[in-house]
């Protein structure tokens, strides 16, 4: 059976920490932030985990021996 491939956006939209846990980024930080306030627009600026929900999905994504 041939390896898996990592997903090439996973790789681009995650990131592992240290301790193992997994990096996202905030959406809607992208564009039209015209009419977004202040606050709303430096909250998104922060990191955040990935949710305890999503962990097992995202490493399927991104390691390439499917965990």
């Amino acid at each position: 059976m041939p390896k898996l491939k990592t997903k090439a956006a996973a790789k681009k939209r995650f990131a592992f920490t240290g301790t193992g846990k997994i990096k996202r980024k905030h959406a809607y930080h992208s564009h039209i932030l015209t009419k977004k306030e202040t606050t709303q627009k430096r909250n998104l600026d922060h990191t955040a985990m990935v949710s305890n929900d999503d962990v097992k999905r995202v490493k399927r994504m991104i390691l390439s021996s499917g965990m």
